[in-house]
């Protein structure tokens, strides 16, 4: 087995460990925190996280982990980890199913394996730099679409842009043909497989995009932070991705005033 394929390998196990504690909490009337960001999180995602560290404890004791429920080890390593145990929280508290782990590892800091799990609707997104990504075992790709006026456009939330993000948000929403809300990490799933052409967001963190690069970019996609610079742990937390490269140039144009 060669390295990238026994990395891959444990974020598979990661994935597979976190999955049934997930769904054991999942319309169980889990009750939740609040944290000092305001964001919600619950048992499942501390316990969850908790399995995944314990996996790379024991697997890759030397690597570095960050992960959003129990903080950051060796961020110094050449390899780090970077987790989201439950990406969309709110969903999840919520009974709806488009929630899921986020589960990266970075080389020097550049996302080179990423995988979005999507425990209750059983569909799982593996990327691995250099290889196709795959959707379930099956390889996937995006779609051509270069005209924003023929764009799905996906977000979050609109409270995730506040003031001159707004601005520049709402100038690439009104080019496009349809924004659509409240899918959190399955929108750049959909993007991978050709559903969807743009995702633009704002306010994030390491775990909630690094994870999605190297899905986004094994299937043909582009994905930069809105200056297009590369996205890492030191990125600002605003992500524009794109299905086809003359549309990401286009929704950065609009983001800049262009």
């Amino acid at each position: 087995m060669s390295e990238v394929e026994a990395f891959a390998a444990l974020a598979l196990r990661m994935a597979d460990a976190a999955r049934p504690i997930t769904l054991g909490h999942f319309r169980r009337g889990v009750g939740w925190d609040v944290k000092a960001d305001t964001s919600p999180v619950t048992v499942a995602d501390r316990e969850s996280e908790a399995a995944m560290r314990r996996l790379i404890a024991e697997t890759f004791p030397d690597h570095g982990i960050l992960g959003e429920e129990h903080g950051a080890e060796r961020l110094d390593a050449r390899y780090v980890w970077v987790l989201d145990p439950i990406d969309g929280t709110k969903s999840f508290v919520t009974g709806k199913p488009l929630f899921g782990a986020l589960i990266a590892l970075l080389r020097d800091g550049r996302p080179i394996l990423g995988v979005i799990d999507m425990p209750a609707l059983d569909e799982r997104f593996l990327g691995i730099e250099g290889r196709p990504s795959t959707w379930n075992g099956a390889p996937i790709g995006v779609r051509p679409c270069a005209d924003p006026t023929s764009a799905w456009l996906y977000a979050t939330s609109p409270q995730m842009f506040t003031g001159p993000d707004f601005d520049a948000f709402e100038r690439l929403r009104t080019r496009c043909y349809a924004a659509v809300w409240g899918a959190d990490l399955y929108a750049y799933g959909l993007l991978s497989r050709g559903r969807v052409d743009l995702v633009c967001e704002a306010s994030l963190q390491p775990y909630d995009y690094c994870a999605v690069v190297p899905v986004i970019e094994g299937a043909g996609g582009v994905i930069t932070d809105w200056q297009g610079g590369p996205l890492g742990l030191e990125s600002g937390g605003r992500v524009i991705a794109a299905g086809d490269p003359r549309m990401h140039a286009a929704a950065r144009a609009a983001l800049a005033g262009e």
